[in-house]
């Protein structure tokens, strides 16, 4: 194909190009029409390889440095990106793309049914922690350079959406090829281009990687070549600062003009301050108290009265006072708010005199004690800290003593996923705009991740068949309208069973200049930079 052909003589003219957009974004008053964008943000980046990376961080660089088939618009639905239009089978099993002829990477060679090929193969074969999203592909055919055809091993109505992830990024094949990369069976052992994609970066996007330092600073530049609209930042800039305080003092200071992960309690510092905005958006990230009926330490009988008394002596309105100063919202289910099958739910309710007469009725009059392990992390502005000893205060009304012991993330997982923790506390953030990724972990089929670590092996009586049938119905639903139906039913399962606890739904909380527009949160990209600009 004449792109494929014109990659080795078009990346020196690429090269050139970028240098020439560089100098001129520092000549004499250039510098104030284009000013780099400076982020303080707490980065979590385990990889640059977009195969590889999973982060919220690497949310946002994925999908700024590279595009995917489709993405998602404000009001989350699906929208052309890569592909300019897509056909969908019957069955839901069947996906063909047809690829926007303008597009091109970033060293300018066109953008290529082979390259979506490579590129999902070597995600599925990679067998990161994004790989399940690839992994229901069964076949990927591109009939000519424009169209790929992907085949999945069963319906998914979810499959259009899961596309629009950042980690289902579309590579340059041919240049990560050259410096590594893998995309057969062997890609998880033998892959070599981890290194690489740490320095450089090979995809489609509005920006290119110009350097990254762990701990330090993630630096991209404007794509001098995008085949898109041209994003009005020059530069961005993400500097590694870890405490909300510290990136409140930056943006006071003018030395950073986004702060990421400012907490509410922060942001109200932060108001009235002369040349400072604070956005406060709804998100779709949650933190929930997890049950474990089969934990080291748990009382037996620990069934679903028992749990449901748990539930019912828990204050969640006075907790997201508590802990957020009111910047959240109750989540009922473990479905958030605005997913399909989230809304419509009813509260949970805080009722303590009831929560008593049950346990009095399962043989728990006198209360009983329980080891609560968690993560000792301040997640989405909550303190896991606080929230557990508010908690703590709660259930004390209703004589269930909790004795908190807070632990390092790795070892809350070994704990979690061995003797199973009675009582403990997590997080969730989205990997699509999709209900399916909720009833996977939360729903206690058998095998999945919270039968598991609820201790499912042990108290078969927790586990759940009528949420993988639920999901398999879904999937193989005909539209969205039906889908969410059966998607709330599953919710309305998953509540019954008692064993996650939603407790909030966290406000996004996003401190910036005054000069900062069109920032946003995003289901599929976290921060969509091309979108913002800045004055």
């Amino acid at each position: 194909m004449i792109g494929r052909l014109q990659r080795s003589t078009t990346r020196l003219m690429q090269l050139l190009l970028t240098s020439a957009a560089l100098g001129a974004a520092t000549l004499p008053g250039a510098a104030l029409a284009e000013k780099a964008l400076i982020i303080a943000r707490d980065m979590d980046i385990n990889a640059l390889d977009p195969a590889r990376a999973w982060c919220d961080t690497c949310q946002i660089y994925n999908t700024s440095v590279y595009e995917q088939l489709v993405t998602l618009d404000r009001d989350n639905k699906v929208v052309p990106m890569l592909a300019t239009s897509w056909e969908i089978s019957p069955d839901q099993k069947v996906f063909t793309f047809r690829l926007n002829p303008a597009a091109t990477f970033s060293d300018g060679s066109a953008v290529e049914a082979a390259d979506v090929k490579w590129s999902l193969e070597r995600l599925k074969h990679m067998k990161a922690s994004g790989s399940f999203l690839a992994e229901p592909i069964a076949a990927i055919e591109t009939p000519d350079a424009a169209t790929v055809v992907i085949t999945l091993t069963e319906p998914s109505s979810e499959f259009l959406s899961q596309v629009s992830a950042g980690y289902m990024a579309i590579i340059n094949s041919e240049v990560a090829a050259a410096n590594g990369a893998l995309a057969d069976e062997t890609a998880a052992d033998k892959d070599g281009a981890e290194t690489w994609f740490l320095e450089n970066s090979a995809g489609s996007g509005p920006f290119v990687l110009t350097r990254y330092e762990p701990n330090s600073e993630l630096r991209l530049t404007r794509n001098a070549a995008y085949w898109g609209e041209k994003p009005a930042l020059p530069e961005v800039v993400f500097r590694q600062v870890k405490d909300a305080v510290a990136q409140a003092q930056m943006l006071q200071s003018g030395s950073v003009d986004l702060a990421m992960q400012i907490d509410p309690e922060t942001a109200r510092s932060l108001q009235g301050v002369a040349g400072v905005s604070v956005t406060t958006l709804p998100s779709f990230n949650f933190v929930y108290v997890a049950l474990s009926p089969a934990g080291k330490g748990a009382p037996s009988p620990m069934g679903p009265e028992v749990r449901e008394a748990i539930s019912l002596g828990i204050d969640r309105a006075s907790l997201i006072d508590f802990t957020l100063g009111g910047e959240g919202r109750i989540q009922p289910s473990p479905i958030p708010l605005g997913f399909p099958g989230g809304d419509g739910h009813e509260e949970p309710q805080y009722n303590p005199e009831k929560a008593k007469e049950l346990l009095a009725a399962q043989g728990h009059s006198g209360g009983f004690t329980l080891p609560a392990i968690y993560p000792d992390l301040n997640v989405y502005g909550v303190d896991f800290s606080l929230m557990m000893q508010k908690i703590q205060q709660d259930l004390n009304k209703i004589n269930v003593k909790l004795e908190l012991q807070p632990v390092p993330l790795a070892n809350w997982r070994e704990i979690a996923n061995t003797d199973h923790i009675p009582f403990t506390a997590v997080f969730f953030a989205p990997d699509f705009y999709g209900a399916s990724q909720y009833v996977d972990v939360f729903g206690l089929s058998e095998g999945s991740v919270w039968a598991n670590r609820a201790g499912g092996a042990k108290d078969p009586s927790i586990l759940s068949t009528r949420t993988k049938e639920l999901t398999a119905q879904a999937l193989a639903a005909p539209d969205a309208e039906a889908a969410a139906k059966i998607w709330f039913e599953a919710g309305e399962e998953m509540m019954k069973a008692r064993i996650i606890l939603p407790m909030v739904s966290p406000n996004l909380v996003l401190a910036h200049g005054d000069g900062i527009k069109g920032v946003r949160y995003s289901a599929c990209c976290n921060l969509p930079l091309s979108e913002i600009t800045a004055e």
